[in-house]
């Protein structure tokens, strides 16, 4: 994977999951003997419904700019 040829939102994203994965890890030296398991999964599913929310999101900002770059193109649906 060549960083430099990355789009800043791709960067964002692997930064973000960087982030998260150093949360995790620490989540987990801080867990109590006998609760990492449920403390790295618990904390699993939060990061990635957050994660998924954002890059939905960029996901979705970027198809908007796209669109409007190149203007909207009216389609018309028949009434039948």
């Amino acid at each position: 994977m060549n960083w430099d040829e990355m789009t800043a939102e791709e960067r964002l994203l692997a930064e973000q999951l960087v982030l998260n994965f150093r949360e995790l890890n620490q989540a987990c030296d801080q867990a109590k003997d006998g609760a990492v398991l449920d403390v790295c999964e618990t904390m699993v599913l939060r990061q990635g419904r957050e994660l998924m929310r954002r890059t939905l999101e960029s996901a979705m900002r970027l198809q908007k700019v796209a669109v409007e770059k190149k203007g909207a193109q009216r389609e018309f649906a028949n009434a039948d």
